[in-house]
């Protein structure tokens, strides 16, 4: 068995307004320093077997047809301890 994490992040070009929220409240929360702030998603998908091309590939499929929205999001795939 093995754990693959999915990373999905609004692409640069596309406006992030609740990374934009979380960044005004940081100093209010006593924060200072943080001049920008994205907002993601994170998905562990626990495969039966080895992490392996193909086991990888079926994941990179997921992320593309469910788990991403490949017009405004860029999504990475790894394995979970490299």
């Amino acid at each position: 068995m093995a754990r693959v994490i999915v990373d999905v992040m609004l692409k640069p070009e596309i406006l992030d307004p609740q990374g934009q929220a979380i960044a005004r409240a940081l100093p209010r929360l006593g924060f200072s320093g943080v001049t920008e702030v994205r907002q993601g998603k994170r998905f562990e998908v626990e495969i039966d077997g080895p992490a392996d091309d193909a086991a990888l590939s079926d994941v990179r499929k997921m992320a593309e047809t469910l788990l991403a929205n490949t017009v405004i999001e860029d999504y990475s795939v790894r394995v979970e301890g490299s």
